[in-house]
């Protein structure tokens, strides 16, 4: 069995966590209230900070524990061992200009439901940028000269989204995140915040990127061929992409491995107009079947979409299990969640709303399911169960991920941030398949047909 050590320097929050983590299951069990309704949960404090690369730590959980072996073709959980890991998908400048491959038109009701006033962080520029894993990509300068455009606005949305998820995660783990700053010679750069070989995971990467400059022949031959009609200047497209994109993976196989990005796109074309979209999105990749988890994820994404259209949700749904299947294999990569791309209706600011409220879903959507299963133990077995689900994450990444293949095929892309989303073990085994009645079958039925969570 696992032996749990609790060390925290905050009775009050641990205390606070472990409450909000019974009204998580209750909740979704009985009377349908949000896990997230208590309000002095240590996910709500994370956020403020005075100083650069401060670190927020209230509460530490470690574990220390074996692992035995359990007999094939259980069809009983095993006990559970400590520990998560985690991995960020970066998206550099290759990242974006690979999304930008992937040009399928979501279908938009032009009749968008009430969504509720979600109005920008009071304060000025600077004083919201004290609360970031590091300066902004764009100098800050330039940041207040134009703070009302839609670039700084998303420059502004990706570094808080960036220092919300890094700090949540820090507390859950009582690790730091390294923060590597870096350029691209053909213009912008980005931030790339890593932690590996933590307590609870194993690695953990939360990239920003803000790349500006021409688009090259071949990123605008991928476009048009998906429908976007672009006129350059002389033969050159002006762009600028930015988008926070993560990939966690848990070293405990009962806490499933999570991947969101959100990203904006802009294109100046001849006559100076721009065109401009959204895409994004946030899914889940368990190693075992948990409904409530399931749920909890899904609803959570739902609220946010039902915010501004009905259709939303079950859209974008649809379209991520598309989107995530791993063809060679007749499996989907996880359960899903959203996925969408090429939004650029019905106006500008309301498509920024609806990726606000997304790109605040990461937090409260995953962070309760960690703490779930904090301390759960669990059997060698399972943890090679584990190690081979990777092997078909890294199979997705590397053969059918368009960010991934266009940024490795891209001159002047940074690999260590493409690559950031690939876990730092992962196991192939030879015609590998479940026995009957296992918990390895169910969730094999489940990525083989994937069902409705909500």
């Amino acid at each position: 069995m696992a032996t749990i050590v609790f060390c925290s320097v905050n009775k009050t929050a641990r205390t606070t966590a472990r409450r909000c983590l019974s009204s998580y299951s209750k909740g979704l069990a009985s009377s349908g209230e949000s896990p997230l309704s208590c309000t002095h949960s240590p996910l709500t404090t994370l956020l403020p900070s005075t100083r650069w690369f401060s670190r927020g730590s209230s509460v530490r959980f470690m574990s220390h524990g074996t692992a035995g072996r359990a007999g094939a073709g259980r069809t009983r959980r095993g006990a559970l061992l400590s520990g998560a890991a985690a991995v960020t998908a970066a998206a550099a400048v290759a990242g974006f200009l690979a999304n930008a491959n992937h040009f399928q038109r979501a279908e938009m009701a032009t009749k968008v439901s009430p969504i509720s006033e979600e109005k920008e962080p009071e304060g000025e520029i600077l004083e919201r940028c004290r609360g970031f894993m590091s300066p902004p990509v764009t100098d800050i300068g330039e940041l207040q000269e134009r703070k009302g455009e839609m670039r700084t606005r998303m420059e502004m949305l990706i570094m808080h989204t960036q220092a919300d998820f890094c700090k949540a995660l820090e507390v859950v783990d009582g690790g730091t995140f390294k923060v590597d700053r870096w350029q691209r010679n053909e213009g912008g750069g980005g931030i790339s915040c890593v932690m590996q070989d933590g307590k609870v995971f194993e690695k953990a990467g939360v990239n920003v990127s803000v790349v500006f400059g021409y688009l090259t022949e071949e990123a605008a031959k991928q476009m048009r061929s998906r429908g976007k009609v672009l006129k350059g200047k002389d033969g050159k497209l002006p762009f600028c992409a930015m988008g926070v994109s993560s990939v966690i993976h848990p070293k405990n196989p009962h806490i499933p491995t999570v991947h969101f990005n959100y990203r904006y796109f802009e294109i100046e074309e001849e006559d100076g107009s721009k065109q401009w979209w959204f895409g994004g999105g946030t899914d889940l990749t368990p190693v075992y079947i948990n409904k409530e988890d399931a749920f909890h994820f899904h609803n959570t994404l739902k609220e946010a979409c039902d915010k501004h259209h009905s259709q939303y949700y079950p859209n974008f749904k649809k379209w991520c299990d598309r989107y995530f299947y791993i063809q060679h294999r007749g499996e989907t990569r996880g359960i899903g969640g959203i996925f969408f791309d090429d939004l650029d209706s019905p106006s500008q600011e309301e498509a920024f709303s609806f990726v606000k409220s997304c790109a605040r879903t990461v937090v409260p959507c995953y962070l309760p399911i960690v703490y779930k299963h904090l301390n759960d133990s669990f059997t060698e077995e399972e943890k090679d169960w584990q190690q081979v689900r990777r092997g078909r994450y890294v199979e997705f990444n590397l053969v059918y991920d368009r960010g991934v293949k266009f940024g490795l095929a891209t001159p002047g892309s940074r690999i260590e941030s493409i690559l950031m989303s690939l876990p730092l073990s992962a196991r192939w085994e030879y015609m590998h398949e479940p026995a009957k009645g296992t918990l390895e079958a169910e969730m094999l039925e489940a990525l083989r047909n994937p069902k409705e969570w909500v």
